[in-house]
C-alpha cells in the first residue's frame, strides 16, 4: 500500500517530473497489473460500446487490467452514486474507477472534492494533446488538471439529402418548416443531455448569445434570458412530432426515427457519427449532419476518477492508453466511431486526421442547465 501511495504522489506532481523519472509511471503501470477498473459511460450507441470494449481488450492484453464498461443512461447516475458513498464516509475501495463526464456533473464532483488529483498533465500521452483546443476548461469551469480530455463533442443535425436537400438553418427557420410540415421535427426528453443541449442551442440563439449564459444563472436575470425560450418551445411543440406529448429518449431513437421516415431531422453530439451509422446500415448513404449557421455547441469531453477509487492506478493506465495516438485514431476513424479527437493532427492517422469540426458556439455556464433541465421538466414533463 505505501508504495501505490508514493507511486501515486508521484505521478501527481507535474508532467515535467514524469518526463524526466520515466520509472514513475513504470510503477504506475506495475501497480496496475491485475486491477478491474470500473469505467462508467454512456451506453447509448452501438459504435461507442464496441471500441471501448475494443479498449479492453487492449488493455487486458498490454497491461493486464480488465475494463469493465458500466453503462449508464446518463453519467448523473454515477454522480448521485458517488455522492451517495461520500456521505457514507466511504473514503476507499469505491464502486467507480474512471468516469466519462463533463460539465455539470464534473463541477458537482469538483465543488465536492470527490476527485482523484491533478493528473491529467501528468500522463504520458498528454504531450501530444493540441492545447490549442480548450482543453482546460469544462463548460467555462477550470479542470484544473482533474480531468482528462478524451475528445470534442458538437451538436449537429443530421437530415436525407434525398428527402429535404435544404434543411432550416436557423432555430427561426425550424420552427417555421414544423409549422409547414407539422408532426416532422422533434428533440430528446429532458434531461437526458442530447435533448437539454438541443435546449442550450436554441437559448443561445435566441438571446443572441447573452453574456450572462456565461456566468453563473442568478434568479433576476434568468426569467429575462429564457422567455425566448419558452415562448418558442409553445409554440414548436404544437406542431412537433406527437405534437410535443411525447419525446425520444435519445439521439438513438431519433436515428431510428430518421431512417423509418418518421421524422425529418434527427440530432447527435458527433459530427461524424452518420459515417458510423452508414457502416452499421443504420442510416441511408444519402444522410449528412450540419450546424446551424450561427455554429455548433461545442465542448470537449473527459476522464475522470474518483477520490475514491478501488483501482486507481489501474485507471489512470486506462486514461492513458484512451488519450494515445492509436486510442484516439481509431476512436477518430469515421467507420467506427467518428468522435473527433483532441490530439495534434499530427499525431493521428486515418480519418480521424481529417475530421474538421463546424464553427463552434461555447457552452453555458454548468448553472443554467439544472435551472433550464428543472424548468423544462415542470412545464412539459408531466
Amino acid at each position: 500500500m505505501k508504495k501505490l501511495i508514493s507511486a501515486m504522489a508521484m505521478l501527481t506532481a507535474s508532467f515535467s517530473a514524469m518526463a524526466t523519472e520515466p520509472a514513475n509511471w513504470q510503477q504506475v503501470e506495475a501497480d496496475a497489473e491485475g486491477q478491474h477498473v470500473y469505467f462508467h459511460a454512456w451506453g447509448g450507441s452501438q459504435e461507442i460500446n464496441r471500441y471501448i470494449h475494443w479498449a479492453k481488450k487492449e488493455l487486458q492484453r498490454r497491461y493486464d487490467v480488465t475494463l469493465h464498461h458500466v453503462k449508464v443512461t446518463d453519467i448523473s447516475e454515477t454522480t448521485t452514486r458517488l455522492i451517495a458513498e461520500k456521505a457514507a464516509g466511504k473514503e476507499e475501495g469505491g464502486s467507480v474507477d474512471l468516469i466519462w463526464i463533463n460539465g455539470e456533473n464534473f463541477k458537482s464532483l469538483k465543488d465536492n472534492k470527490m476527485l482523484f488529483g491533478p493528473f491529467a498533465d501528468a500522463l504520458p500521452n498528454w504531450q501530444y494533446v493540441d492545447t490549442n483546443l480548450p482543453v482546460t476548461v469544462d463548460f467555462s469551469e477550470p479542470t484544473e488538471g482533474l480531468e482528462a480530455p478524451w475528445g470534442m463533442s458538437q451538436l449537429v443535425f443530421i437530415h436525407d439529402t434525398k428527402e429535404l436537400p435544404n434543411p432550416p438553418r436557423t432555430y427561426a427557420d425550424m420552427l417555421n418548416y414544423a409549422k409547414v410540415n407539422p408532426n416532422r421535427l422533434t428533440y430528446p426528453r429532458p434531461p437526458e443531455f442530447h435533448g437539454t443541449s438541443f435546449l442550450k442551442s436554441l437559448l443561445i440563439e435566441l438571446s443572441q448569445n447573452d453574456p450572462r449564459l456565461q456566468q453563473p444563472v442568478s434568479e433576476s436575470d434568468y426569467a429575462a434570458v429564457t422567455k425566448p425560450l419558452w415562448d418558442y418551445l409553445n409554440e414548436f411543440h404544437t406542431v412537433a412530432w406527437r405534437g410535443g406529448k411525447q419525446f425520444p429518449s435519445g439521439t438513438a431513437e431519433t436515428l431510428q426515427l430518421l431512417d423509418d421516415g418518421q421524422i425529418d431531422l434527427a440530432i447527435t453530439f458527433n459530427p461524424n457519427a452518420v459515417y458510423a451509422a452508414h457502416a452499421s446500415g443504420n442510416l441511408a448513404e444519402s444522410t449528412v449532419a450540419y450546424a446551424m449557421d450561427s455554429g455548433a455547441l461545442s465542448n470537449i469531453h473527459y476522464l475522470a476518477v474518483p477520490w475514491n477509487a478501488n483501482a486507481k492506478a489501474g485507471a489512470l493506465v486506462a486514461a492513458n492508453f484512451l488519450l494515445s495516438p492509436e486510442a484516439q485514431s481509431r476512436k477518430g476513424n469515421i467507420d467506427i466511431w467518428g468522435d473527433p479527437s483532441v490530439l495534434k493532427s499530427a499525431h493521428l492517422s486515418g480519418s480521424a486526421a481529417e475530421n474538421k469540426p463546424f464553427k463552434s458556439v461555447q457552452e453555458t455556464h454548468p448553472s443554467w442547465q439544472n435551472a433550464i433541465e428543472k424548468e423544462w421538466l415542470q412545464r412539459y414533463g408531466s
